[in-house]
């Protein structure tokens, strides 16, 4: 059952107020006014008054019967009580007076004192609104997360799972096949150990999953949270750190007495490099909170046995950062990196996540696969549910193809704006852009075919776009494939240039881009006959990654730095010159694309195909380089 969460309000303050306000009144002004003290003094002087007991605020007594229906009227008599010795009791308010005490002796009236007790008041004014405004407090304590108190923050935060309380099973992990088959093993050891230790092996003490945002890390720790019949501690790297010095130590401690407790078991730390950041680069010095944190990680790891059933996992997608003494044998033993999944893996991931969509018969999974390169998980999961919702949008009883292409273009290129307005001169300057990136493109050799090109403004500053849709899944890619991409990146702001001897700020994405792949054709792919076979990468860690942030120096002198950009400018030149040779011979083409993107707005493959063919009788151009 779904727990309702209680919400704070001020109306818990009037409440409690007013029922305290009530109970005060109730309680403290019950004491009715029997007799008025006029008529206590007509009593007293008509020596009806038998005894009296003078309190500091009230005055109490006996009165005799047969005085009292003498000297008051019937009506005042019947309000006094009556006690069980037949004699009439009375009670009123004590003012000053005097003479009080003369009065009294001189009636023969017995009297004496009494100190009143305020117990009950100081119950009902103060004990009472403290126990009502303590529970009003631990209630906010409670919404606000310190229910737990102050003394109990050292103890782990982290969620306890059983068997499948995750809802999360292997048969929901597709597309990365040897990364699950890595965890499977894990399963297979909690819950077959003696199969492993018979000849002597030990499980890995820890397995850290590596891969980029969205690939699917924590997916897989809720599955072997749902396949294995075992507890499992599932915690956030940043749970473990707070502002108070020793915390996330005492709850790393925590964490792994309760595991030893329960074992056999699974400890799942996400996010690993909010904690495990390497020693020594954090500017506060290497004495601050995370680093204690880390250290009582390591020395925990170090001291539990593995046989015992104990198993940690951890994921995260800075590796670069973590520190050295995390990854070595002993600790994380194993790393089980991650990749995005490719036009197979796509394939199967779309089939886990349509499985509660309603698909019309035209949709081919494969197809909407081979249109998502670079597509992980996550972003999968996101195409197929707002294909889902531009469906119900458009009133369809099934979500069709047309639905996911438009999903992909979303994802991609941000969300359509056909009512922005353009003026017919900014439109006419979109159109040629778009139309000079999709003649290069289709005029090179190894550049990705162009599925479609749109002036449609998109997104928060695209006001143009035009996709290219690999034919497969590329892991190497040659100098003369990432010169061809890099004319791409140019096509729209020559086309600029040579209708208008003029250029816009519409290319800044564009040239970003190029400058990027042109300088790691430089400093990385060693593509520079000039400088040679020599890579000017950042340096890098003890772990093997990259290392980034001020820690990183450069390991080369100013002149080859300057010699680094002279060949960039030259990449980039030469690449300016092909591509206005290539629109320079195209213009008639040019003018055609850029006339029915006018008029339509988007064109298609098919169409470009047939436009090129008008004008081209040789769709590829072979340019010398």
């Amino acid at each position: 059952m779904e727990r309702k969460e209680q919400q704070f309000s001020l109306w818990y303050f009037i409440v409690a107020l007013l029922i305290l306000i009530t109970v005060q009144s109730f309680f403290l002004n019950s004491q009715v006014q029997n007799l008025s003290y006029s008529d206590f003094k007509t009593l007293l002087k008509g020596r009806a008054i038998m005894e009296v007991t003078i309190g500091k605020e009230h005055i109490s007594g006996h009165v005799s019967t047969d005085g009292l229906k003498k000297i008051l009227s019937k009506e005042k008599s019947d309000k006094l009580r009556q006690d069980d010795t037949g004699e009439h009791r009375f009670t009123t308010i004590r003012v000053d007076d005097p003479a009080l005490t003369q009065e009294l002796d001189d009636a023969g009236v017995r009297y004496t004192g009494q100190v009143e007790s305020n117990w009950f008041t100081v119950l009902l004014s103060w004990v009472i609104p403290a126990v009502i405004f303590f529970g009003i407090w631990s209630l906010l304590l409670r919404k606000m997360g310190a229910a737990s108190g102050v003394m109990e923050i050292g103890k782990n935060k982290a969620k306890v799972y059983i068997e499948k309380e995750t809802g999360v099973t292997f048969e929901d992990v597709e597309g990365i096949d040897e990364a699950r088959e890595e965890l499977m093993e894990v399963v297979s050891f909690l819950k077959n150990p003696e199969r492993y230790r018979r000849l002597g092996g030990n499980i890995p003490k820890g397995v850290l999953l590596v891969g980029a945002p969205g690939t699917g890390k924590t997916l897989l720790a809720k599955a072997v949270a749902g396949e294995a019949a075992v507890p499992f501690f599932s915690m956030s790297g940043s749970d473990f750190v707070e502002m108070f010095v020793g915390v996330g130590a005492a709850r790393v401690r925590d964490l792994f007495a309760q595991a030893a407790q329960k074992a056999p078991c699974i400890i799942f730390i996400d996010e690993l490099d909010a904690m495990g950041k390497a020693r020594g680069i954090s500017p506060m010095g290497g004495n601050d909170e995370r680093e204690q944190t880390l250290n009582q990680l390591l020395v925990q790891m170090d001291g539990f046995d593995t046989n015992k059933g104990v198993i940690i996992m951890a994921a995260t997608n800075r590796p670069e950062i973590l520190d050295p003494a995390l990854l070595r044998p002993g600790r994380f033993d194993r790393h089980v990196a991650i990749d995005r999944p490719d036009v197979r893996g796509r394939g199967k991931i779309l089939t886990v996540h349509a499985k509660h969509v309603t698909l019309s018969k035209n949709v081919k999974l494969s197809e909407i696969a081979a249109k998502t390169p670079g597509f992980v998980g996550a972003d999968l999961a996101n195409l197929v549910n707002e294909a889902a919702l531009l469906a119900a949008r458009r009133n369809k009883d099934a979500v069709e193809m047309i639905d996911f292409d438009d999903a992909i273009d979303r994802i991609i290129a941000g969300l359509e704006k056909k009512n922005r307005v353009i003026n017919p001169q900014e439109k006419e300057t979109v159109a040629y852009h778009e139309a000079g990136h999709t003649i290069v493109a289709m005029l090179r050799k190894y550049a990705d075919p162009v599925s479609k090109v749109s002036i449609i403004p998109r997104g928060i500053s695209a006001l143009g776009y035009t996709q290219q849709l690999p034919t497969e899944d590329r892991y190497l890619l040659k100098k003369a494939e990432l010169l061809d991409r890099l004319d791409v990146l140019l096509g729209g702001r020559v086309a600029e240039e040579i209708i208008y001897g003029d250029i816009s700020t519409g290319a800044q994405n564009d040239l970003q881009r190029a400058t990027d792949l042109s300088r790691h054709m430089i400093m990385q792919y060693g593509m520079s006959e000039h400088l040679g076979l020599v890579t000017f990468e950042a340096p890098r860690s003890a772990n093997g990654f990259a290392m980034m942030g001020p820690q990183s120096q450069k390991e080369y002198s100013e002149k080859t730095a300057q010699t680094i950009d002279e060949e960039i400018q030259k990449i980039l030149t030469k690449s300016h010159d092909r591509v206005k040779e290539t629109l320079s011979k195209q213009l008639p083409l040019l003018e055609a694309l850029k006339t029915r993107l006018l008029e339509k707005e988007v064109v298609e493959r098919i169409e470009l195909d047939n436009l090129i063919k008008e004008y081209e009788k040789k769709p590829k151009q072979a340019i010398q380089r």
